[in-house]
């Protein structure tokens, strides 16, 4: 499964390298993240909790940063396994762009699965898949455009 896609997200692209780089950004944005540990340059430990279809499971593996080009872009990858159910791999190359709008981010996340979860066919496989990214860059810039921290409006014939 491959997916291509961008979001513009309103803050600086500092801020918004800073936060993918950021371990606790990370974990609240990766769906059924039940923890992460480590550092950008050792890689990261998670447990995240999925189910796929009727198949439930608890993953266990490694996430990876790579291909770092500071500032401009990173290879976000994961391995788990998830005991009779299988396994799950894949990474998103992720890019970020100054806009006039704030920031940019492009992102080509491609995922494979193996075992009883691969058995639940292609079109489920790709349908989660693309879900969980989806979630995960939603997440994302939810962090920087969250409802709490729009600007609030002035009353009609106020000017800042």
């Amino acid at each position: 499964m491959q997916l291509n896609d961008s979001r513009d997200i309103r803050a600086e692209p500092a801020a918004v390298w800073q936060a993918i780089l950021d371990p606790g950004v990370l974990r609240a944005c990766i769906p059924g993240c039940q923890s992460l540990t480590g550092s950008v340059t050792k890689g990261y430990e998670a447990v995240v909790k999925q189910k796929v279809g009727p198949v439930s499971a608890t993953f266990t593996g490694l996430v990876q940063l790579s291909d770092i080009v500071e500032g401009q872009s990173v290879r976000i990858s994961g391995e788990g396994k998830g005991g009779v159910a299988g396994f799950a791999k894949g990474g998103a190359t992720v890019g970020l762009e100054p806009i006039s709008e704030g920031t940019r981010l492009t992102y080509a996340v491609e995922a494979s699965v193996g075992g009883k979860i691969a058995q639940l066919g292609s079109r489920v496989i790709d349908g989660f898949a693309k879900k969980m990214a989806d979630e995960f860059f939603n997440r994302f810039q939810q962090v920087f455009e969250s409802p709490a921290e729009e600007p609030s409006t002035l009353p009609k014939g106020q000017d800042a």
